[in-house]
C-alpha cells in the first residue's frame, strides 16, 4: 500500500472513530481533553459537532492553523507528562472523552508514552467516558469497547470507564 493510501485510510479512520465517540459522549457530562493539538483537525473537528462541550487540548508547541488552535483558557501549553497530571484544578470536572493522538509511530517511545500515561487517564475520565487513542493502553477501571465499523483492528483503541474514582 503506498503511504498517500496509508495516510487516507488513516485519516478516515480516525473521523470514523471520532464521530463514533461523538454520539456516544454527547450527553455525558463533562469536557473533552484532546491530547496533541497537532494541525487542529481532530479539534476543529471535535468543537464543530460538540458545541456544547469545553474542550482542553493539550501539546507542548502551537503548530497548527490558527483558525484551528483553543483560546487561552483552553490551550494547555507544556510537556503532556507534566500538564495532564496538575490540570484538574483547570478542568474543574473529569472529562466525558479523552481523545489521544500522541503516537510517534516508533515502538519503544510509545511504549514508554503508555506507561506514564496510561495512570494520568483513569483519574481525569468520569465514569461512562471514553477514551480514543492510537496507542494501547493499561486501564484497569475501563472496558475495551468494540471500534466501529470499518474500522482495522489495532489502528485505533476505544475504552469506557467502567468504575467511579475520583
Amino acid at each position: 500500500m503506498s503511504r498517500l493510501d496509508s495516510f487516507i485510510r488513516r485519516m478516515t479512520a480516525q473521523r470514523d472513530i471520532i464521530n463514533f465517540v461523538i454520539a456516544e459522549v454527547v450527553e455525558i457530562d463533562g469536557p473533552v481533553l484532546e491530547l496533541g493539538l497537532g494541525n487542529g483537525r481532530t479539534y476543529d473537528h471535535l468543537r464543530e459537532n460538540l458545541p456544547g462541550k469545553e474542550i482542553f487540548v493539550f501539546d507542548r508547541a502551537i503548530n497548527a492553523n490558527p483558525r484551528s488552535v483553543p483560546d487561552g483558557e483552553h490551550m494547555i501549553l507544556g510537556e503532556i507528562r507534566d500538564t495532564l497530571a496538575f490540570c484538574r484544578p483547570r478542568i474543574k470536572r473529569q472529562a466525558s472523552l479523552v481523545h489521544c493522538d500522541i503516537g510517534s509511530g516508533d515502538p519503544t517511545t510509545d511504549l514508554a508514552t503508555c506507561s506514564w500515561i496510561s495512570p494520568l487517564i483513569g483519574p481525569l475520565t468520569t465514569k461512562g467516558g471514553i477514551v480514543a487513542s492510537g496507542l494501547t493502553f493499561e486501564l484497569p477501571e475501563f472496558e475495551e469497547i468494540p471500534l466501529p465499523e470499518g474500522v482495522q483492528k489495532g489502528r485505533y483503541y476505544l475504552y469506557r470507564k467502567i468504575t467511579e474514582t475520583n
